[in-house]
């Protein structure tokens, strides 16, 4: 068996060198996913923190945990799409020369490929002479990605979550103050032979007649 010091340090390599196989070339990617990963981690030690505090009652945690977990979907959902989709957007952009270097540029006039920049099917990465400007592309391809990433998880954390976070907890009290006035109302029993509607205006000309001052 081996020793927990050996164990560990191999465990670290193990997961070093993996990490580097599947994002060593996208950095971007990287970003998404750890970034992804530490919503989720943070999602669930709120929701932890709510279920395991005693002074918080049962009755206050089926309305805190439900809506805990709405706003993790948000805040996940949210930076994942938005962080995912600018990394899509900057690779694209690079690998079909919308953005390039010098070097880059120069290649593809050599080859006379400039007509082809900015095509959908166009990928740099899929010519037969990618090699001689691949760290170039590689160089401009990480630094977009990189950007691109950044700017995605910030414009979802400070802009899109928020409004979306607000929308949601407006439709979450418009329907809890919908379910408090039903319970209310279905507590009120009208006298036999007037509907409800005209005891509930009668109630309210009563209402408005009682705060008028004379």
């Amino acid at each position: 068996m081996k020793p927990l010091s050996k164990f560990l340090s191999d465990f670290f390599m193990d997961t070093k060198n993996s990490l580097m196989r599947s994002f060593g070339e996208d950095p971007g990617k990287m970003l998404l996913h750890t970034g992804t990963l530490g919503w989720i981690l943070s999602s669930l030690a709120q929701i932890m923190a709510v279920v395991t505090n005693d002074k918080i009652s049962k009755k206050q945690k089926t309305f805190l945990i439900p809506q805990e977990a709405a706003d993790a979907a948000i805040n996940i959902g949210s930076f994942y799409i938005f962080t995912n989709s600018f990394t899509k957007l900057a690779n694209k952009m690079v690998s079909t020369g919308k953005w390039r270097t010098p070097a880059i540029d120069a290649f593809l006039k050599k080859y006379d490929l400039k007509k082809h920049i900015g095509s959908y099917d166009f990928n740099i990465k899929e010519l037969a002479n990618f090699d001689e400007i691949k760290d170039a592309y590689k160089a401009i391809a990480s630094g977009n990605a990189i950007a691109a990433s950044t700017i995605g998880s910030i414009i979802s954390c400070n802009i899109v979550t928020p409004i979306l976070r607000n929308k949601f907890a407006a439709h979450r009290q418009e329907k809890a103050l919908a379910r408090i006035q039903a319970v209310e109302e279905s507590a009120i029993i009208p006298p036999r032979g007037v509907s409800m509607d005209t005891f509930q205006k009668y109630a309210a000309m009563n209402s408005s007649r009682s705060g008028m001052k004379i």
